[in-house]
């Protein structure tokens, strides 16, 4: 949400890593206190059941326990239900993975039996979750037998009729009727053949509240909005949208797969023209998608889909939830922008905003508060209804027709458009009573399991990710989450909340504080490489350096904080590189190479930071005489062959390409082996690629030794300091390394930094450099002994003209290399 980082503390995930209680201390919220850090090895086996603790560190001190290495087998049936556990809650699944949280097993127990009875009463009334979730089937406006029915759930009201340009504005002759739920309805036959509501005509809900009054409001479930473009600021009107069969867009490609990690491009279609003005779902499917293709992303991420009365809230203060933004076109120009991306192999998830709604009255879903307590409205009464810090409502989720409203949502967005997947907004103000405002997470499990926990909320995110996977297996949905509270990401079958994934939100903060506040030379490897690894166990992070929040208009971006105005002035190729240029582009692509190779299980990456964007987001307002300037991107900048954004492009595209190869996002084995911080180097193993990442400003290392887990022979698979990425070619590309051995066998304190192997490298200074293993017997042509990636995304070779001092050694070397691994 755009607000997140302003008004609530993000959380350093606790670490899955074996470290012992001494070396893990509990962490600020932002994870910028001070900590000792480990060194060595973090992940001693490939196997992710070898992994040598189950919990995280704070549990360990809290409860003083030691567990063994060996993990015990877990469900992984995220669609099944948890009726097992309701039969036998003293064994729920989550325990078995962290032990620690025994402890709160009454607080569980309570959860897990709420959530199942109100699972049970939704089958008893509604025959099941998928059906109850078809909501849009029976409310708003649909058509039936020869006639179009409306229904409106306003139990407050006195008198409901319905009005439109099809009656004049006229609702007398259109009353409503009220059932004993509170549920109004009105059949409105079809006249002389047509229906009599004509298809994109206007329509209100017109209703009198206890005070006698009369109020317009736009139907809660309309499926379109508009306002009139000529009038500035008019109010938005409820549309009725019916295509003809003719004028239906029907969906042409099928959903491609899940991909085994998720590489995500996070992306505004409004404000994706490189013209300062609002650009369309067809603009953004023809125009930008190929180029999100082309980078080798694998999934896109669209904010500000529904629509949303004020352009400058990002689309996080939604007006209409089952409408699509009319700013960018039509529902079925949307469904234009998904297909195209399926048929480019893109899975496309919604960023959706459930945890709150806008504040607005006469355009948005607060106006059907009008006279109605907290227990027949879709918001809390008083303040426990209201978001001071975001001025917006909060969902009564203990509600019945809340649950069938929010659940209803989004089942509309699965079927009706095709997503795959969501992004959910706000969680941690969803999750506590408290919101998370002026609440500095520290780790302690009774912050996250007490009264503050807000158990409706929880249980209506169990029954949507139950309900999401259980109509879509391969949905992918993400929870924007800063407190980390456990078990947010484990399968609803083992107690968990159901999630995919958590956004890794800790990561960004660390980046912005080392730019902002240290020297290179103060950076610390270890501090680094512990924001990056310091996630629960067997909970999935989607990690990244910067997304829309770095970028809004008062704070910076990584690319404005390393380079600033010489962005304007000297990224030309036709003039030598400044210092700050030089600097700003080698530290632009190992950050967010780093965080993608050691921050997660999935990797984001907003709009335009994949070039290094040299404006930061500013949305049309008051403040800005609304302007559009700086709400847009300007894709002629890497778009034009002498500038240097496309080098941060180019290596953007061998970044996802390297995984896309190698898939080191989804292997288990993540193996810190040294954290160098007098060198200012840090290696670890990802998968079986090995990455070095040398920070220092200055030195050069000829002959660093790195450790491996597999010995044979490597080749470099990607080199930041490529030419084709803007660099100095200082590392050469065809060259054989071969491993050492190191200590004894199966003794891993005798090897060299816990790696049983070895190999040395050349490490230039503001470099990374990936290493892949060559299987033996496989015999490969020159050509091929290469994989850097040429502008394309393709791999090719890379020759230069002159080899280090290194490498002529390691060539000499090579021979009694290859004796030591035979013996």
């Amino acid at each position: 949400m755009y607000s997140s980082f302003s008004l609530l503390p993000a959380l350093a995930l606790w670490s899955s890593s074996p470290i012992s209680a001494q070396d893990s201390l509990p962490a600020s919220v932002s994870g910028r206190r001070a900590r000792k850090q480990p060194s060595g090895l973090i992940f001693s086996s490939r196997k992710l059941l070898a992994f040598t603790r189950a919990i995280s560190p704070l549990s360990m001190l809290e409860h003083g326990k030691a567990y063994s290495s060996s993990v015990s087998p877990v469900q992984t049936d995220d669609h099944s239900t948890v009726a097992n556990m309701d039969e036998d809650s003293e064994n729920i699944g989550i325990f078995s993975l962290d032990p620690g949280l025994e402890a709160y097993k009454d607080h569980f127990r309570y959860r897990i039996r709420r959530y199942v009875d109100q699972k049970k009463l939704i089958e008893k009334h509604e025959t099941s979750l998928e059906e109850f979730a078809q909501g849009y089937l029976k409310f708003g406006f649909n058509r039936e037998e020869g006639c179009i029915v409306y229904r409106e759930w306003a139990p407050a009201a006195q008198e409901a009729e319905v009005i439109g340009d099809f009656n004049g504005w006229n609702g007398s002759g259109h009353k409503m009727v009220k059932d004993q739920f509170g549920v109004w309805s009105i059949r409105i036959p079809d006249f002389g053949g047509e229906q009599a509501i004509p298809h994109n005509s206007r329509v209100k809900f017109r209703f009198k509240h206890s005070n006698g009054v009369w109020v317009d409001r736009i139907p809660a479930w309309i499926k379109y909005a508009t306002q009139d473009p000529t009038i500035f600021a008019a109010p938005y009107d409820g549309v009725y949208w019916d295509p003809p069969p003719l004028e239906r867009y029907q969906f042409k490609h099928p959903r491609p797969p899940k991909p085994e990690a998720p590489r995500i491009y996070e992306a505004h279609v409004g404000m994706s023209s490189s013209e300062p003005r609002v650009n369309t779902y067809r603009e953004f499917a023809d125009d930008i998608l190929p180029r999100i293709r082309a980078n080798n992303y694998n999934t896109v991420q669209l904010m500000a889909v529904m629509e949303h009365s004020y352009y400058g809230s990002f689309g996080y203060h939604v007006t209409n939830f089952f409408a699509v933004s009319s700013r960018s076109g039509t529902p079925e120009d949307l469904k234009y922008l998904i297909d195209k991306a399926h048929g480019l192999g893109l899975q496309v998830l919604m960023d959706v905003v459930h945890s709150h709604a806008s504040n607005n009255i006469t355009d948005g879903l607060n106006g059907f508060d009008v006279g109605q307590s907290s227990q027949e409205s879709y918001f809390h009464a008083g303040n426990w209804g209201y978001h001071k810090l975001w001025d917006s409502r909060l969902f009564n989720y203990a509600n019945w027709e809340v649950l069938r409203f929010l659940l209803s949502n989004l089942r509309w967005w699965l079927d009706e458009f095709k997503f795959d997947g969501f992004r959910f907004d706000g969680i941690t103000s969803m999750l506590y009573h408290h919101h998370g405002i002026n609440m500095g997470f520290s780790g302690n499990y009774n912050e996250y399991f007490s009264e503050a926990t807000d158990v409706d909320a929880v249980i209506y995110l169990t029954l949507a990710n139950n309900l999401i996977h259980s109509i879509l297996p391969d949905a992918n949905v993400i929870a924007e989450d800063v407190s980390g509270m456990p078990g947010l990401c484990r399968p609803v079958s083992e107690g968990g909340i159901g999630f995919d994934y958590r956004l890794a939100m800790a990561i960004p903060d660390k980046w912005i504080d080392y730019l902002k506040n240290k020297k290179d030379e103060e950076w610390s490897m270890s501090e680094i490489a512990w924001s990056l690894t310091n996630r629960r166990y067997t909970e999935k992070c989607v990690a990244y350096a910067e997304s829309h929040d770095q970028a809004i208009v008062g704070d910076k971006t990584i690319a404005f904080l390393l380079m600033d105005k010489e962005m304007y002035s000297r990224m030309s190729c036709l003039t030598e590189a400044s210092p700050v240029i030089e600097r700003g582009i080698a530290l632009h692509k190992m950050i967010h190479f780093l965080t993608m190779a050691l921050g997660g299980e999935g990797y984001l990456n907003f709009m335009g930071n994949e070039f290094g964007h040299p404006d930061w987001i500013d949305f049309p307002r008051e403040g800005n005489g609304w302007c559009y300037d700086k709400c847009r991107r300007q894709w002629d900048l890497v778009d034009t062959d002498h500038l240097r954004f496309k080098f941060l492009n180019a290596f953007d595209r061998a970044m996802n390409l390297l995984d896309d190869k190698f898939k080191f996002l989804a292997s288990s084995k993540q193996i810190v082996s040294s954290t160098d911080d007098d060198n200012k180097v840090i290696v670890f193993e990802r998968g079986d690629l090995v990455f070095v990442f040398n920070f220092h400003p200055k030195n050069t290392y000829e002959g660093y030794k790195v450790g491996c887990d597999l010995p044979g022979k490597y080749r470099v698979a990607l080199d930041s300091d490529a030419w084709e990425f803007g660099g100095l070619g200082r590392v050469g590309h065809d060259v054989d390394h071969f491993t050492t051995p190191e200590g004894i066998p199966g003794v891993p304190e005798t090897n060299f930094n816990n790696r049983p192997n070895s190999f040395k490298v050349l490490s230039p200074p503001r470099t990374c450099v990936v290493y892949h293993r060559v299987e033996e017997g496989l015999e490969e042509s020159e050509n091929d002994d290469s994989t850097s990636f040429n502008e394309e995304g393709e791999a090719n070779s890379s020759h230069e003209e002159s080899y280090s001092a290194e490498v002529h050694a390691i060539k000499k070397l090579v021979p009694e290399m290859e004796a030591l691994v035979d013996e």
